[in-house]
C-alpha cells in the first residue's frame, strides 16, 4: 500500500517495476504482475504535493527491492505530505564527475562540491534538487562510495542517470543477455542508486530519468533508448496532463548537430514523438562539450558541459566551456536557467581571445560563448561605437588545444569573432542571453 505519514491511504500514485505501470486505488493498494527475471525494483513516481524523501542525499525511499525468490512481493510505502504548495525550485543539472582515481576525486571534491555548496546558499528559502548526468565514475564502481560521500554535504536530494562508464564491464546489459548470467552491467550501479529509469513530480513539474546507453560489454555500446526504454517513457507520460513541464535527463544527448551528431541516441525521431504533447527539457552529458539546441517550439536540449570538463585534463571542455554545471530557475511551467563555471562568479558567461591569442583567427578578436542558442545576441563596439553583430564561426577552441596540448579535431559553433581597427585600444563585447539579461566585457588592446 501507499499512505500518507498520518497513515491515510493514497490514491492515483503511480506504481511501476520498470515494465509494468499502475495507480494506488482508494484503499492505497496496488498490484503489478512482474516478470522478477527483469524487474529489481517496485517504485512510485512520487506525486507533486509529496516531500522527496532521501538518505545522506541519495533519494532511496521511493523505491524497494524485490526478492527474486518469493512468489509474491509485498511492500509498502509512506509519504510525507508538503507543509505548503510550492512556488518554484531549482535544479541544478551536472554532467560527467567522471572520476578515474583519487586524485581526481579530490578535484571532485575540492572544486564542484564546494562550488555547488555556494550555489545552493544563494537558493536560501528554496527547494534545490540535483541531477548528475551520468559517468559519475571512469568505469570504477569502487568510486560511487566516495561520490555519495561528497554529494551528501550538498544537503540536497542528488538524483543520477546512469552512463555508459557506470555499467559493469565485465558483462553485457540486462537486456542484452541472452541467457541470465551471474551479473549484469547495472547491477552495481542500481545497489547504490536504485532504477535507471524512474521519475518523480516537484510542484507541476514532472521530472524523468531514463537510459540512453545500450550497453554490451567491455566498454562497448551504442547510444540508444531501444524499444523497452521508450515503452517505458510511453507509459509514465500517460499519466501527466499535455502541456507540463517535463524534465528529462538523459546521459548520451539526442539532437546534437555539432560534430555530425556523434554521440547522439539514434532512436531521436521516436523520442520527439512521444514527448510531443509536452512542454519539454532534456538534459544530457556524454559529449564533453557544451550544445544547446531548440528542435521544436516546446522541445529544447542542453547538452552540457561536463564537470570534469575535458576528463579533469584542466579547467575546461572540449569546446572551450569552462568545467561546470547548469543552473535551472523553475517557476510555474517556466524554466530559465545559466551555466555556472566552477571557480567563477555566475556572471562569466564567455571568454575572449584578444588578436593573435586565438592562432587560427589570428587578426581577430574572438569570443566563445558557452550556453549561446540562436536567441543570442553577440556585439561589439570600438571607441564607444557600436560596430553590431559579432560574425559567427566554427573552429577548434584555443583554451582547449593549449590544454590538451595539440588539436584535437572537435569543432564548435559557440564562436564569434570581429576584426578591429587599426589604432583601436578599446573594444566592449556586449552578450544579450534568450531571457533578456547583458553581459559585457571591456577589452583594451595592445
Amino acid at each position: 500500500t501507499v499512505s500518507d505519514t498520518a497513515g491515510k491511504p493514497l490514491q492515483g500514485v503511480v506504481v511501476t517495476d520498470g515494465y509494468n505501470f499502475t495507480q494506488t486505488n482508494e484503499r492505497g493498494e496496488y498490484s503489478l504482475d512482474s516478470n522478477l527475471d527483469k524487474s529489481r525494483f517496485v517504485y512510485l513516481s512520487v506525486p507533486g504535493d509529496y516531500e522527496i524523501e532521501q538518505t545522506k542525499g541519495i533519494p532511496d525511499l521511493f523505491y524497494q527491492q524485490l526478492d527474486k525468490s518469493k512468489e509474491i512481493n509485498e511492500h509498502d510505502f509512506t509519504l510525507t505530505p508538503r507543509k505548503q504548495p510550492i512556488d518554484g525550485f531549482v535544479y541544478l543539472a551536472i554532467s560527467d564527475p567522471q572520476t578515474i582515481d583519487e586524485r581526481q576525486m579530490k578535484r571532485f571534491r575540492e572544486e564542484t562540491v564546494p562550488d555547488l555548496k555556494q550555489t545552493i546558499e544563494r537558493y536560501q528559502g528554496k527547494e534545490v534538487y540535483g541531477m548528475a548526468l551520468g559517468d559519475i565514475t571512469w568505469d570504477r564502481m569502487d568510486l560511487f562510495t566516495p561520490y555519495k560521500e561528497a554529494v551528501s554535504l550538498l544537503g540536497i536530494p542528488m538524483f543520477s542517470v546512469i552512463g555508459n562508464h557506470d555499467h559493469d564491464l565485465r558483462y553485457p546489459a540486462l537486456s542484452n543477455q541472452k541467457v541470465t548470467e551471474e551479473s549484469y552491467a547495472e547491477r552495481i550501479y542500481e545497489d547504490h542508486f536504485g532504477p535507471y529509469n524512474y521519475s518523480f513530480n516537484v510542484g507541476d513539474a514532472h521530472i524523468i530519468t531514463l537510459k540512453d546507453i545500450d550497453y554490451y560489454k567491455d566498454k562497448k555500446y551504442d547510444e540508444r533508448f531501444g524499444k523497452e526504454q521508450l515503452e517505458w517513457l510511453k507509459n509514465d507520460l500517460s499519466y501527466v496532463k499535455p502541456g507540463t513541464l517535463v524534465f528529462i535527463n538523459v546521459h548520451a544527448p539526442v539532437f546534437n548537430q555539432t560534430d555530425k551528431g556523434g554521440g547522439n541516441a539514434e532512436d531521436a525521431e521516436s523520442l520527439k514523438e512521444i514527448v510531443g504533447p509536452y512542454n519539454v527539457h532534456i538534459f544530457a552529458g556524454h559529449t564533453h562539450f557544451f550544445e544547446n539546441n531548440q528542435v521544436t517550439p516546446n522541445l529544447y536540449e542542453h547538452n552540457i558541459g561536463a564537470a570534469c570538463g575535458a576528463w579533469w585534463a584542466g579547467h575546461v571542455n572540449r569546446c572551450g566551456a569552462p568545467n561546470g554545471y547548469l543552473v535551472v530557475e523553475v517557476k510555474g511551467n517556466a524554466a530559465t536557467w545559466y551555466y555556472k563555471a566552477t571557480g567563477h562568479d555566475s556572471d562569466y558567461q564567455f571568454r575572449v581571445y584578444k588578436p593573435n591569442e586565438f592562432k587560427s583567427q589570428a587578426d581577430y578578436l574572438v569570443v566563445n560563448v558557452w550556453d549561446w542558442d540562436p536567441t543570442y545576441q553577440v556585439t561589439w563596439s570600438e571607441n564607444g561605437i557600436e560596430k553590431g553583430r559579432m560574425e559567427q564561426f566554427d573552429d577548434e577552441d584555443q583554451d582547449y588545444i593549449d590544454m590538451h596540448g595539440k588539436p584535437s579535431g572537435y569543432h564548435t559553433s559557440h564562436l564569434f569573432r570581429c576584426y578591429p581597427s587599426a589604432g583601436v585600444k578599446d573594444v566592449q563585447i556586449k552578450v544579450i542571453n534568450r531571457f533578456g539579461e547583458t553581459f559585457t566585457k571591456n577589452v583594451t588592446l595592445p
